[in-house]
């Protein structure tokens, strides 16, 4: 099973945040970002929590086991 994400999604609900902005935000780069946003990067559960508190989101609404989508 792998883990899927509402990342961008979230991001532009919350402002329209750019990744370079919300990864200065959470302390990682855009790069990383950009990989979460993409499915090719698991994150640290203190980033998920950093990304979670930053865009105001319940953890679950952000990251879910694929074949969970909601």
């Amino acid at each position: 099973m792998s883990v899927g994400n509402n990342l961008k999604l979230a991001r532009v609900k919350n402002g329209d945040l750019t990744q370079d902005q919300l990864a200065s935000l959470v302390g990682c780069s855009r790069q990383t970002i950009n990989s979460i946003e993409k499915g090719k990067f698991k994150p640290s559960i203190e980033l998920v929590l950093k990304l979670s508190a930053v865009l105001k989101t319940a953890v679950d609404e952000l990251f879910y086991l694929e074949g969970d989508e909601q």
